[in-house]
């Protein structure tokens, strides 16, 4: 807007600038040239009125372009509202599916965890079960090779105390 209005300073100046001189340039012309008073003061006025017909010309063209840089900044500020609101819709848009995305995937992970975290419990359930069954078999081979052992060792206690018996009798 700013630069918008420089221009309009700057086209308002240089309209300014080109009456005031060409005021002055005709003016200059015409009383140098060598001409007798009335021939003089009839160009005079024949150049004011052509300068006021080039000044009403240039007013007429300047209102012209400040009507169609008005119509264009119009144009332009509607589009590119236009656009920014486009923008800031599909920025949006992407921000949301993107964190929606996100969001799933967040979810999907933490559901993979517990079912990974249960499969692993399972597992170690069923780990320490086998193991349980492991000891406990390998606990009834020892008992069972210990009460063999300690029938043996009972049946040669025995043995020896009836030859000690039998030799005391003897």
């Amino acid at each position: 807007m700013a630069d918008n209005q420089d221009n309009q300073i700057n086209t308002k100046d240089f309209l300014i600038g080109s009456l005031i001189g060409g005021l002055v340039g005709a003016s200059a012309a015409l009383l140098f040239a060598p001409k007798s008073g009335k021939e003089l003061r009839d160009d005079i006025n024949d150049g004011a009125v052509q300068v006021k017909h080039r000044a009403d010309e240039w007013k007429t063209v300047a209102q012209e372009k400040g009507s169609e840089w008005k119509d264009k900044a119009y144009t332009t500020s509607k589009e590119f509202k236009k656009k920014a609101m486009e923008t800031t819709s599909d920025l949006s848009k992407s921000v949301a599916s993107t964190s929606k995305e996100f969001t799933d995937n967040v979810k999907q992970k933490a559901s993979d965890l517990k079912d990974n975290a249960a499969e692993k419990v399972e597992e170690v359930k069923e780990d320490a079960s086998n193991k349980k069954k492991e000891i406990q078999a390998d606990a009834e081979i020892k008992k069972a090779e210990l009460e063999v052992e300690a029938t043996k060792k009972k049946a040669e206690a025995k043995g020896s105390a009836k030859k000690a018996v039998e030799e005391v009798k003897k």
